[in-house]
């Protein structure tokens, strides 16, 4: 995986072949910061990157000037891998070991961007239970956004606060607001 723009451009993150991950293609990942591009300033919103796996999406945001960044995610290959890339890279990236769904239920915090990337076969109850948690915890700033990526072959529009979906290769993007 690359760092598609930014302060680290170009930068190439390889990750151990042992985590349990799918990271974000480049090509979804450069659609889906063309979109936020037009909509926020980096350096002005805070993220939280669920089910972060290599921190793919956090280094993006953190290359382009985001300094409020939190990524949870329960396995511990994966926290310690994000610490490492991003302490490499003097990134202004906070980790959290956590079950994703109890981090929502007890977090105080509201952030602009809530980026949720769940294992592609999660049941779609299990992927309902995202937005749900959001919204009925006001876990969005009032511009917020949470953004949800899933397999093409999953249908997330009867979802409540569902907004709209952007498709890349077999790689989907719902937006909820």
């Amino acid at each position: 995986m690359r760092i598609i723009s930014g302060l680290y451009k170009g930068r190439r993150i390889t990750a151990p072949k042992k985590l349990p991950v799918r990271p974000t293609t480049d090509m979804a990942k450069e659609s889906l910061f063309n979109i936020l591009n037009n909509q926020y300033y980096f350096d002005d919103i805070s993220v939280l990157d669920l089910f972060s796996g290599t921190g793919n999406i956090s280094y993006e945001f953190a290359s382009r000037g985001t300094e409020h960044i939190t990524a949870v995610d329960e396995n511990y290959g994966c926290i310690r891998f994000i610490n490492e890339t991003s302490e490499s890279f003097d990134m202004p990236i906070s980790t959290i070991k956590s079950d994703v769904f109890k981090f929502l239920e007890k977090t105080q915090q509201q952030y602009t961007i809530i980026f949720a990337d769940p294992p592609y076969d999660f049941p779609k109850e299990e992927f309902a239970k995202i937005p749900q948690l959001v919204f009925n915890h006001n876990r969005l700033e009032n511009d917020g956004l949470l953004i949800v990526e899933h397999s093409k072959h999953t249908d997330l529009s009867d979802l409540e606060h569902y907004s709209h979906s952007k498709g890349y290769g077999g790689n989907m993007f719902s937006f909820f607001e």
